[in-house]
């Protein structure tokens, strides 16, 4: 039994050996390269996509629609006409620039006679190096002394005035009182003439400022390039015609010929898609403070999975809503790639790069 033990023990040992030799032969293969590992420490933010701009158009009054020039998907140019309205209300491009043509001429016309008027008022030299303004409230001061000081006289006749003085010593005099009343009147007299310098100087700024907005208005509808800081008059002096305010595509189109359209009610939405844009839905206050404007993302798309595009954090609110009990701020990421299967309202991740 015992010989048995030993031997087995012998072949045990003998396995080790030879299983040890044949590792030691065998070639170590070199280690498979691991791709890196992406820090998942990144913010990230649920948002949807954008156009860089829209714009909401409504009629400035009401009538039936004449002209539909455009449909949905069309792209138009700044100023383009894309529908007409008939209303005894509205008046067409033409009919609006002959209109402030009248209203620049007779804004001039105002302007020179109330300059007239200015120039030919004979200001006191009492008022010299002074403001209107300043005049008026030094006048008032002077006015308000000099009643001051003739209130205690103001019911004493000259009869009184003898009486008095013959039955009492250093009574005031008849004289006394009427200079007191003298100084009152011409106070008031220099108070007169303030007000009467102030209105003068202040309706010539009046139609100084009525004139040039008759010349903006006017410039606005002779502008040619139809450019943008000027497409608000135009829809507002020339409300019988909705143009378009810039470049861009036609995404809602809610007018019909013959149809009753309403003023303020939205019926056309002209988008901008040159560029595009992500706002966020979800960022909390907690992360929202180690977001920078300039600070690059990676935004992928639900509906294009695979494809992750590049932008960077264009704008932060500094408003905020609640959101399922939560603290959380819009931020605006401008994206530098596009994809040519974007559409307006696609869900996307947004990772904030740290």
């Amino acid at each position: 039994m015992k010989t048995k033990i030993i031997s087995m023990t012998m072949f045990i040992a003998m396995l080790l050996l030879s299983a040890c030799g044949a590792s030691m032969q065998v070639t170590q293969e070199p280690a498979a390269t691991l791709p890196p590992v992406r820090d998942s420490s990144g913010i990230t933010a649920e948002g949807h996509v954008e156009p860089i701009r829209y714009t909401d158009l409504a009629l400035n009054a009401n009538g039936l629609v004449s002209e539909v020039l455009s449909a949905e998907g069309d792209q138009v140019t700044a100023g383009q006409v894309i529908a007409r309205l008939e209303s005894d209300q509205a008046q067409s491009m033409e009919a609006a620039q002959a209109k402030a043509l009248q209203e620049l001429t007779s804004a001039y016309e105002s302007v020179r006679d109330a300059q007239f008027r200015v120039d030919n008022f004979d200001v006191p030299s009492d008022f010299t190096g002074m403001t209107p303004s300043e005049v008026v409230e030094g006048m008032l001061v002077k006015l308000d002394k000099a009643r001051a000081d003739f209130e205690p006289y103001k019911n004493i006749d000259d009869r009184n005035l003898e009486q008095t003085e013959a039955e009492k010593k250093g009574a005031v005099t008849t004289g006394t009182a009427k200079i007191y009343k003298r100084v009152l009147d011409d106070a008031w007299a220099d108070y007169r003439k303030a007000i009467q310098w102030l209105e003068l100087v202040s309706s010539l700024k009046a139609a100084q400022t009525q004139l040039d907005q008759a010349q903006k208005d006017y410039d606005s509808l002779l502008d040619s390039s139809f450019a943008e800081d000027t497409a608000s008059a135009r829809a507002a002096l020339a409300n019988a015609e909705v143009r378009a305010p810039y470049a861009g595509i036609i995404t809602k189109l809610d007018l019909k010929v013959g149809e009753f359209a309403s003023a303020g009610t939205p019926v056309v939405t002209i988008t901008d898609k040159s560029s595009w844009v992500i706002k966020t839905t979800d960022l909390t206050e907690i992360d929202v403070v180690n977001v920078k404007e300039g600070e690059p993302v990676e935004v992928t798309l639900d509906a294009i999975p695979g494809v992750t595009l590049k932008g960077h954090v264009l704008s932060i609110s500094q408003s905020f809503s609640e959101k399922q009990g939560d603290i959380v701020y819009e931020v605006t990421i401008l994206l530098t790639d596009q994809h040519p299967t974007m559409r307006w309202g696609m869900t996307a991740e947004v990772t904030f790069e740290r």
